[in-house]
C-alpha cells in the first residue's frame, strides 16, 4: 500500500475527528513508520483490519477536506503571507535607500507585528 503523505498534514487539521482506532492507526503507519503487518502483530488483529481502518481513515480525511478545506486554505494563506513577508521587506529596503520616510517605516515596523503574530 503506497503512503499518502498528504495524509499525515490532514490528520493535524481533523485527527481528532476520526475514532480512536483509526487515529492510532494513522499515527503508526505514518508518522512511526509502522507496517500494517508490524501494527496488526502489536494490536492483536489482522493485517486486513489494520488496511481497511487506515484505508477507511484515510478517506474520511479526504472527504472532510473537501467539505470543510481547512487545510488548502491553510496553504493558500502562509503563501500569502509569504508575498506578503518578501513585499515589506522590499518596501523597507528600498524606503531605508531612497526615501526615509518615518511614516513608512512605522507602517513596516507594523505590519512586521502583524505578520509574527501570524507566525507564531
Amino acid at each position: 500500500m503506497a503512503k499518502n503523505l498528504d495524509v499525515v498534514l490532514l490528520a493535524d487539521f481533523y485527527g481528532e475527528m476520526l475514532t480512536e482506532n483509526q487515529r492510532k492507526f494513522i499515527e503508526y503507519y505514518y508518522n512511526d513508520d509502522l507496517s500494517l503487518s508490524e501494527i496488526a502483530q502489536n494490536e492483536g488483529i489482522t493485517r486486513q483490519g489494520v488496511r481497511d481502518a487506515v484505508k477507511r481513515a484515510e478517506s474520511q480525511l479526504f472527504d472532510m477536506e473537501r467539505k470543510l478545506g481547512f487545510a488548502e486554505r491553510t496553504r493558500r494563506v502562509n503563501e500569502a503571507l509569504e508575498v506578503i513577508k518578501t513585499s515589506v521587506e522590499a518596501i523597507n529596503t528600498y524606503n531605508m535607500n531612497v526615501s526615509l520616510s518615518r511614516e513608512v517605516n512605522d507602517e513596516v515596523v507594523r505590519v512586521r507585528s502583524v505578520i509574527s503574530s501570524l507566525d507564531e
